[in-house]
């Protein structure tokens, strides 16, 4: 089985593309919600976080607070070193564990917004990034999100370019208005399918 990474700057459309490779029957593991979970559930993370930054970054009724945490370490990278390196660890077991239970396939998704920025792509077999237009993606962010265009951008500025990513991956997917979605994605999928009878 092997394990492909995917990713995509925020916006791009990568949820769409994993909903599509699911319908193809690949099992797709969402890196980022599984982080959410486990910064809820998982008491040693919980135990960490507090432990940086207090009690009251949680609610009372055990949510993480999301909006407090993101604004303190929007413009701290020493801060957001230390979240990531505690939540990006139990992240990757989960998924080494949720892998061991999907052997029968003959591979499966890693989704994750920023599998490029933390180094895990090399972890994988092979990695797929999707792109889209800047515009577009400001536009789906912020009707997703209820934001405004300048917070978008600087979430943007925060994230690799995407002419910086294409270096790294295997596949690139369009995700525009000048390509279709579905046919591209097929073709990764048959050409994953191929270099695994190599």
């Amino acid at each position: 089985m092997m394990k492909i990474g995917i990713t995509g700057g925020i916006g791009s459309g990568k949820s769409t593309v994993c909903e599509i490779f699911h319908l193809l029957g690949v099992p797709v593991f969402h890196a980022d919600i599984e982080a959410r979970l486990l910064q809820n559930n998982d008491a040693q993370v919980r135990d960490k976080l507090i432990g940086i930054f207090g009690e009251n970054i949680y609610s009372l009724t055990g949510e993480l607070n999301r909006k407090r945490l993101a604004g303190l370490i929007f413009n701290d990278q020493q801060l957001l070193q230390k979240v990531n390196l505690i939540v990006h660890p139990v992240v990757r077991q989960c998924f080494m564990d949720w892998a061991n239970e999907n052997t029968n396939s003959l591979y499966v998704l890693y989704e994750a917004a920023i599998l490029l920025e933390s180094g895990y792509a090399n972890d994988f077999d092979l990695n797929v990034l999707v792109v889209a237009d800047e515009m577009a993606r400001i536009e789906r962010v912020i009707s997703r999100d209820h934001t405004n265009e300048t917070q978008v951008r600087e979430r943007i500025k925060n994230q690799m370019t995407d002419e910086q990513k294409i270096k790294l991956v295997d596949f690139v997917i369009e995700n525009n208005d000048r390509q279709l979605l579905i046919p591209q994605i097929i073709e990764i999928d048959k050409a994953i399918r191929l270099k695994m009878t190599e």
